[in-house]
């Protein structure tokens, strides 16, 4: 399929305009995300509609966890990324094109089939997820306008790179979106992930302009993105930027792909980090990956009343439609 957002150049070249890497490709060469190919001069999706993995998942696990708590999530995904993550924990289908000497597999699954597929399934929402949905952005777009008109939600799970123009084509179709904000240190990016930090800060705060409910999720990673004054200036950031109803998931790295001389992030240190998120103003701040902790449950901002008990990816308590506070009214910021 021919790709949605490109320039045509001079000798048969094109300029890609999906993320803000804007690839130039040459004739019969790819993208960085090696599954945008310009043949003949026309930029081709090669992965369009080559589905690598399909799930009935907890909203959760995106993580999500302020539309529809305790719902379903029919995610889906291709293989590629436009990312080179050193620490990718899904590196076997991100990867698989540049890893694999160009090699893309998938199952064809139109748009209309996930769209069924989700509802027969009994989802409330579509997420595109796994790897970077912009880089299989035509099917994603084409099935989230397919979605809506079905009353399903549809969720980004990204690394928050995509250009502003797409952005924009998909804005209407997109309810929420969880954002990685891998660090808050330019070097990080350049070096561990080859990609810089600045159109992701402005993708953040383009999506919260646009009202698409966003949630940001950061995997700590011991002595590389866990500086204590880059912390404070990324919860900052998230607070007076992006508001401080903006849910901030704190994410527990495991080594992984190329980056296994690592250890596991402390439970200790994933809990400063949450302390500097709550002195910053954030309402809602989160643990990931260590099950069991009070930290992954939501409470009233206003009164501390215990608002969604979890427990992993379980749900023991619901917030009525409204969601308000059992203990004092104050609304929960989210859609339940």
């Amino acid at each position: 399929m021919e790709t949605l957002l490109y320039d045509k150049l001079d000798g048969k070249s094109v300029r890609c305009l999906i993320c803000n890497h804007f690839c130039v490709i040459k004739d019969g060469k790819k993208g960085i995300c090696q599954v945008r190919e310009n043949k003949d001069g026309k930029l081709i999706s090669l992965v369009f509609p080559k589905v690598i993995a399909t799930s009935v998942d907890p909203i959760e696990k995106k993580p999500i966890f302020h539309l529809k708590p305790g719902s379903s999530s029919y995610s889906i995904a291709t293989v590629g990324c436009n990312f080179k993550c050193d620490f990718c924990q899904n590196s076997n289908i991100a990867h698989m094109p540049s890893d694999f000497n160009g090699t893309i597999q998938g199952k064809d699954l139109n748009p209309d089939q996930i769209v069924k597929e989700a509802i027969k399934t009994g989802c409330d929402s579509i997420s595109y997820t796994y790897t970077e949905p912009t880089v299989f952005f035509e099917l994603a777009f084409e099935t989230a306008k397919l979605a809506k008109k079905e009353g399903l939600y549809n969720i980004f799970v990204t690394n928050g790179y995509m250009s502003t123009k797409a952005l924009e084509m998909v804005s209407d179709t997109l309810d929420a979106a969880n954002v990685d904000l891998k660090a808050f240190n330019n070097n990080f990016y350049k070096t561990y992930c080859k990609a810089t930090l600045e159109p992701v800060k402005e993708t953040l705060k383009k999506m919260k302009a646009l009202g698409i409910l966003l949630e940001i999720t950061t995997l700590l990673i011991p002595g590389l993105n866990d500086e204590p004054n880059d912390i404070k200036d990324m919860a900052e950031f998230i607070a007076n930027d992006l508001g401080c109803e903006t849910p901030w998931h704190i994410s527990r790295f495991h080594p992984c792909y190329k980056m296994t001389n690592r250890p596991p992030t402390s439970v200790s240190a994933l809990e400063k980090v949450y302390a500097q998120g709550k002195a910053a103003g954030l309402r809602y701040v989160y643990v990931g990956n260590v099950p069991g902790k009070s930290s992954e449950n939501t409470y009233c901002h206003s009164c501390n009343t215990l608002l969604i008990k979890r427990f992993g990816y379980q749900i023991e308590n619901y917030l009525q439609r409204g969601g308000k506070c059992p203990g004092c009214g104050s609304p929960a910021w989210g859609v339940y």
